[in-house]
């Protein structure tokens, strides 16, 4: 049973084999408990009132009345001790100890049918046996009779009966298939799944579900779908960010490869191989900057990492980091103010200080020759807010839109020493932070940064 539909097929088949045993146990059982007594009560009147009519009107022909009695329904044993006579339907055991029947001539009423043996499969009341009857005494034209009775079987089961057994086999049939179609019809969609994910497996990102329900299988359905096409943007990410990765390592190491070939010419000047070792450097640095962002980034999209909160002094960390860049600062040529208020803020300020280094050198890098940088930090009631703005030279509104991409210039030549990732890991500091960073910029007239950090 490999296929979920062989599984449901045998499950129904089993559950209602199951179903048949246990509601014949229990009727069974309840037939034994209760129907039984009262069978054996009614036919026990039904007997007496037999042998109080023989003795009271005295039929004068004693024979044909009980042959009547048999033909209407009743198996019938009558007995004097030495003549017997059966009316009616054949019993198939007419074994009756003889100890019963001279009870039975003494004046007893014999129970047969109540203290019938009690049987699993085939209850007493189907038992076409001499001892499951009732036995009563009667007497005929001075001579003492036993009179053992018992309903017919065979007559009982009429139209009637046959027309409900016939509906009852019906409706197990009709219930039978109508479960196994049912079964097809809800297996169908998740055959089609099944095959969805096959399709997924090999990269095939395309593949949609056309099932339109509105239970629980097409909710799976739509979640898969929306599953599908998260994977179908995650796999052109995928590709551009290889494709970027690729471009952004294979440029450093192509200019490291031509300036070492030019260092090996022997007839270069001192000032050309300094020149030359110079942008080695550069591009070494270049490298280097670009596998610690990578990193960091990789560590950052893990959702389990945890940050490390720690209570800290943010106005003091912004000092440092202006004091860190403070000689980038004099050979730009930039002039950097700050406004910062005692501020202990609690959070992770090894990532922190990431966010910081990015947005100032990133502010320093795209600034003009005299231009400014001012920061501003402020603690607001429900937030800190670090306010970085400089006087460069700005972005447009289309590529606004697009400085939170991973490995997106917005000098598309790539001149700048820059990896794309800055601002990448910015955003991504801050929102484990639980906050945000809003950006504003216009070209010639500077760019300014605004990251809001939520107290807790």
């Amino acid at each position: 049973m490999k296929t979920l539909y062989s599984r449901f097929v045998v499950t129904t088949i089993l559950i209602m084999i199951g179903s048949f045993f246990i509601g014949f146990l229990l009727t069974n059982m309840y037939y034994h408990q209760v129907i039984k007594e009262q069978n054996d009560e009614k036919n026990v009147r039904i007997a007496q009132d037999i042998a109080e009519y023989i003795e009271k009107a005295t039929p004068s022909d004693l024979d044909n009345y009980l042959m009547t009695l048999g033909e209407i329904g009743y198996q019938i044993y009558v007995t004097t001790g030495e003549e017997e006579h059966y009316y009616g339907g054949e019993y198939r055991d007419k074994a009756l100890p003889q100890s019963v029947v001279q009870r039975v001539l003494g004046g007893e009423i014999y129970h047969g049918m109540r203290d019938f043996p009690n049987e699993t499969f085939i209850t007493g009341f189907f038992a076409n046996e001499l001892i499951n009857t009732i036995g009563v005494p009667f007497t005929y034209e001075d001579k003492q009779y036993a009179l053992f009775i018992r309903p017919d079987i065979r007559l009982l089961f009429s139209e009637v009966h046959t027309i409900l057994g016939g509906l009852i086999l019906g409706m197990a049939i009709i219930s039978l298939l109508s479960m196994l179609l049912f079964a097809k019809a809800l297996i169908r969609p998740i055959t089609q799944l099944t095959e969805a994910t096959h399709q997924l497996a090999h990269e095939r990102f395309d593949t949609l579900l056309e099932i339109d329900r509105a239970d629980e299988i097409g909710q799976l359905a739509d979640s898969f779908n929306v599953m599908t096409k998260k994977l179908q943007e995650n796999d052109v990410i995928r590709k551009e960010f290889i494709s970027n990765v690729s471009h952004d390592f294979q440029s450093p190491l192509l200019n490291i490869q031509g300036y070492v070939d030019l260092l090996k010419n022997p007839q270069l000047s001192e000032q050309e191989r300094q020149e030359y070792a110079t942008i080695i450097e550069m591009e070494t640095k270049r490298l280097s900057t670009l596998t610690k962002q990578l990193l960091l980034l990789t560590s950052l999209d893990q959702s389990t990492r945890l940050l490390k909160r720690e209570p800290f002094r943010l106005d003091e960390q912004l000092k440092d980091t202006v004091r860190k860049y403070r000689w980038q600062l004099e050979e730009a040529n930039v002039q950097l103010s700050y406004q910062l208020e005692p501020t202990t803020f609690n959070g992770d300020a090894g990532l922190l200080q990431n966010v910081w280094d990015n947005l100032l050198t990133n502010a320093i890098k795209y600034n003009v020759e005299g231009g400014e940088i001012h920061i501003h930090l402020q603690e607001q009631t429900s937030c800190m807010e670090v306010l970085i703005e400089d006087s460069g030279i700005g972005i447009t509104e289309d590529q606004l839109l697009k400085v939170f991409d991973r490995f997106y210039r917005a000098d598309e030549s790539r001149t700048k020493q820059g990896t794309g990732l800055g601002l990448a890991i910015v955003k991504k500091i801050a929102e484990l932070h639980g906050g945000e960073v809003q950006l504003e910029s216009a070209i010639e007239l500077g760019t300014k940064v605004v990251i809001r950090l939520p107290k807790l």
